[in-house]
């Protein structure tokens, strides 16, 4: 997710340069939902695993 973030945010630098203005503002706005989105999984991922308390051994 965090790399179609970053595949938006690349777009919309391309689009800007070029001149179309509606178009970059589209995918800066994409780029920004999905970077939000990535944040909340992870604090959410990061939540749940510390809660569940399941240790991990190393591998013997």
């Amino acid at each position: 997710m965090l790399n179609w973030a970053l595949t938006f945010f690349i777009l919309a630098i391309i689009a800007g340069v070029l001149g179309f203005g509606g178009l970059a503002g589209t995918f800066v706005w994409a780029a920004e939902l999905l970077f939000t989105v990535f944040i909340v999984l992870f604090v959410a991922a990061l939540i749940v695993n510390l809660v569940s308390g399941r240790k991990t051994t190393p591998p013997v």
